[in-house]
């Protein structure tokens, strides 16, 4: 039996996990890791990747970076978040928002001296993108359209600097020889970057009378729920065209049946759209991206799957 101060530490750590969405970050781990094996680098052995140093740092600094950020947004969204998420609210104020802070800089510290284990320029990188997500959290969410691409920015700025491990080493006659590879992770990266959009301007939706009473100066709040479901359709049709190119013109393997049907769900998912009204149906949109977005990860490992067994990159063995 736990005696009341073990309860209350554990619905500590409980809370913390909520603030910074611990249930995330291994997803986030997986995807770079799955990202990296099956598009960034898929002429390099899976055992070579898995047990690349300066991979692991990158990817765990990203990690905690994400995570930190979660934090910091936690922080400024305190108010706003008692009207949107009541009882998720309250279970992260378990947690002192001083204690908050301290794990945001611990957090941050960790993840800058990971970066610095890799080189100076890595660095470089990770500082700015700490900065970047302050300042994303403290000014710039509130406004309509910056808000939105900067999240998105920010979502996929991990999965770029992966991408800058892998090719920063290549000759310029390599990076020729790479030029359509690089159309493959392009239209990748396309995909990804409008399914995030979208979902930012869903939380929009979802989150309105929040925004509303704490002066977010978002799209529905500025323009109307109207306008902001004009955008998310345009957005949703966007993604044909590199589905398309994922399908018919590179070869993604098995994957394309994930993009099949993505694009049957996205089609359910505008229809919807524009029959919700509340708050809830909002969430449940929401949720379905979601579910795409993570489905998606899990559905790299289609692209090739004799990579988990045998063939060229084995994981078991050599």
């Amino acid at each position: 039996m736990l005696s009341r101060k073990q309860r209350l530490l554990l619905k500590k750590i409980v809370s913390l996990f909520s603030v910074v969405r611990g249930y995330n970050i291994p997803i986030i781990i997986l995807a770079q890791y799955l990202s990296a094996i099956f598009i960034l680098a898929p002429e390099k052995r899976a055992l070579d990747i898995l047990f690349d140093i300066n991979l692991f740092l990158l990817v765990f600094a990203s990690a905690i970076t994400i995570a930190s950020g979660y934090i910091i947004n936690n922080f400024y969204d305190s108010q706003k978040d008692l009207i949107n998420r009541p009882h998720k609210s309250m279970l992260d104020r378990l947690v002192s928002q001083a204690t908050k802070l301290k794990v945001y800089f611990v957090l941050n510290f960790l993840a800058a001296a990971m970066a610095l284990m890799v080189s100076w320029k890595v660095f470089l990188f990770f500082s700015t993108y700490i900065f970047l997500i302050w300042f994303y959290s403290h000014k710039i969410k509130k406004y309509a359209v910056l808000g939105n691409l900067t999240a998105t920015l920010m979502a996929v700025i991990p999965f770029f600097a992966i991408t800058l491990h892998f090719y920063y080493s290549l000759t310029f006659e390599e990076l020729i020889s790479y030029k359509s590879h690089f159309a493959v992770i392009f239209a990748h990266a396309a995909f990804l970057s409008l399914l995030l959009l979208i979902r930012e301007m869903i939380k929009d939706l979802e989150n309105i009378k929040g925004d509303l009473v704490n002066d977010y100066r978002t799209i529905p709040v500025r323009f109307g729920e109207s306008v902001s479901k004009q955008i998310i359709t345009i957005l949703t049709i966007l993604t044909v065209l590199p589905v398309y190119l994922l399908i018919d013109v590179y070869d993604v393997g098995y994957m394309d049946i994930y993009f099949y049907l993505s694009f049957l769900v996205l089609l359910f998912f505008l229809v919807y759209l524009w029959k919700s009204s509340t708050k809830e149906q909002y969430v449940k949109l929401h949720n379905v991206l979601k579910f795409l977005i993570v489905s998606g990860v899990f559905c790299i490992v289609l692209i090739d799957p004799s990579v988990l067994y045998n063939g060229k990159r084995w994981i078991l063995s050599n």
